[in-house]
């Protein structure tokens, strides 16, 4: 797509996502339980989305590749080994800056 204002219905029917590894694309994808190959812009300024998708593939919730590499990361995926995209804590944090203000 190049541009669309949600991609919540494609998401919910979706079998397979392959995405570039922005962060908001990632998170959206996984809080949707949906399998993830992101596939990253080295291009970009200081190469960051390659940080992102390096840590969750080792928290082995996604693939990642790069273009030149997305036919092999397709014929041998296997994303029955994919975890599940721990769900988040917003109390954790809303309870961290009320000790940091002391609230708590």
């Amino acid at each position: 797509f190049r541009f669309k204002e949600s991609l919540a219905e494609d998401l919910q029917s979706a079998e397979l996502v392959i995405s570039h590894a922005g962060a908001g694309s990632c998170l959206e994808t996984l809080e949707k339980g949906k399998p993830l190959i992101v596939v990253i812009n080295d291009k970009l300024m200081d190469n960051h989305q390659l940080e992102l998708a390096k840590q969750l593939h080792r928290d082995g919730c996604v693939l990642y590749c790069n273009c030149s590499t997305l036919v092999e990361t397709l014929q041998s995926m296997d994303l029955s080994a994919l975890k599940p995209f721990p769900a988040g804590q917003p109390e954790k944090f809303a309870s961290f800056l009320d000790k940091v203000f002391g609230l708590q």
